[in-house]
């Protein structure tokens, strides 16, 4: 039977055997790598090699695999995810110390949300979201955040796509859903009451950017139990409006007044204002 990968590119295939380690199975044998990617198994033994060579994966004593750090080097050099991660990161953890449940920054990807941050407690209820984890846009309070800014088009090739439930109390049919987005948009936040797990509550506010658009969403998942929660909603919304302000300020160039200190540095770092001041001058690389 002819591999799937048939035609693909070095790089495509690549990619695929990186898109086969994942947070339940991180490492592999090339056998398993060879299975998951549809690649043949002399093709994966010599790309592993490569992938393995320059970093991008390692190599442990059990011959099997895992993701090498040198992809975490190249993912923070992103302006856009990681960026974004940077600018929220100290509003996230100002309302975390406030919530003390789970707190998360979440962005829309295809059909998903993406996470870009999470901070939890010890002694927090359960939640499902990992770092770089996904869950369907439909199924979690940050998701219906994203999902409510969607343009119609775009909104109804979502509805016409499955819709996965994890609970009973899952939205998973169109017309609940989009009667779910119109309460988002009017209410400006998102509220799930067992979703994911009966014992969690998603809580979420939208993050807007320089132009006015939803870029990410900030949410919590707190106890589903009887416990007052709008609270919650202010403390997210303060997080989430401080993030707008400071992606406003990073969106101006270095020479406008009104700009933070090495302004055009800020969708990539965020650091204290000196930091950003020192990052933003041209210096001398010493050979």
């Amino acid at each position: 039977m002819a591999k799937a990968s048939a035609g693909r590119s070095a790089l495509s295939r690549q990619i695929l055997l990186l898109d086969s380690f994942s947070t339940n199975q991180p490492f592999l044998t090339i056998s398993q790598l060879s299975r998951r990617s549809g690649l043949a198994l002399s093709t994966t033994h010599r790309l592993m090699a490569e992938l393995t060579e320059t970093g991008l994966t390692e190599r442990l004593d059990d011959r099997t695999y895992r993701l090498g750090v040198r992809l975490w080097e190249l993912a923070c050099r992103t302006p856009g995810a990681i960026g974004l991660r940077e600018t929220a990161s100290p509003y996230l953890h100002d309302a975390h110390a406030v919530i003390r449940q789970h707190v998360q920054l979440g962005i829309a990807d295809g059909r998903d949300v993406l996470f870009l941050e999470r901070l939890s407690m010890q002694d927090a209820v359960v939640s499902s979201t990992i770092i770089g984890g996904r869950l369907p846009l439909h199924a979690s309070a940050t998701g219906l955040v994203l999902l409510a800014d969607s343009d119609p088009d775009a909104l109804a090739d979502f509805l016409a796509g499955a819709l996965p439930s994890y609970t009973d109390a899952t939205i998973h049919e169109p017309r609940a859903l989009r009667a779910a987005l119109a309460d988002v948009r009017r209410q400006g936040y998102a509220v799930t009451d067992g979703h994911i797990h009966p014992s969690a509550r998603g809580v979420a506010v939208p993050v807007v950017g320089a132009a006015g658009e939803t870029v990410a969403a900030i949410g919590a998942v707190v106890p589903n139990d009887s416990q007052p929660w709008l609270h919650i909603v202010q403390t997210l919304r303060t997080a989430a409006e401080r993030t707008t302000t400071a992606l406003r300020a990073a969106a101006r160039p270095a020479s406008d007044p009104d700009a933070s200190p090495g302004g055009r540095y800020r969708a990539l770092v965020h650091s204290s204002d000196q930091s950003m001041e020192f990052l933003s001058r041209d210096r001398p690389i010493r050979q």
